[in-house]
């Protein structure tokens, strides 16, 4: 597949917390193992100082960082965390979002991933480190996105 059906593939169909996070990717480079997505982030996923709750951002970045690895793969896999940590630098307001994901090494049991959240203006808001193990995935349990005919 080249980037781009990847790209609209995983548009097509997605995680529910991808949904509910208002996930699309941008971009994708398999050669590379590198991730660009967009996250539509809503004031109810704030804490009550008005920024992004940081469950949140980690789940940005887990999923940006996990699927840099499945596509530098080019298989059908998922990659469960194994160990993660994040850096917070400045707070995330509510609105769009983009997390950058690397797969930095990717080994037969264990992959090194990374990603960063930026606001629009490019501003690093945080950063992961984690770890993964890939893991062969015959029926992905994905769901049609409702408006998946726009998003392709």
């Amino acid at each position: 597949m080249t980037n781009d059906e990847v790209r609209e593939r995983i548009n097509r169909r997605a995680t529910p917390t991808a949904q509910l996070l208002n996930m699309q990717v941008v971009e994708v480079d398999q050669d590379a193992g590198t991730i660009r997505m967009s996250f539509d982030i809503g004031e109810d996923l704030s804490n009550p100082n008005g920024t992004v709750q940081g469950g949140i951002i980690a789940a940005m970045l887990d999923d940006a960082a996990a699927y840099a690895a499945i596509v530098f793969s080019k298989r059908k896999i998922f990659v469960p965390t194994l160990e993660m940590k994040v850096s917070f630098f400045s707070g995330a307001k509510a609105g769009r979002l983009y997390a950058e994901g690397r797969c930095v090494k990717f080994g037969k049991t264990i992959a090194y991933m990374e990603a960063d959240l930026v606001d629009e203006a490019g501003k690093l808001l945080a950063r992961l480190s984690a770890t993964g193990a890939p893991r062969d995935l015959a029926n992905p349990k994905l769901v049609e996105r409702k408006d998946a005919k726009d998003k392709a």
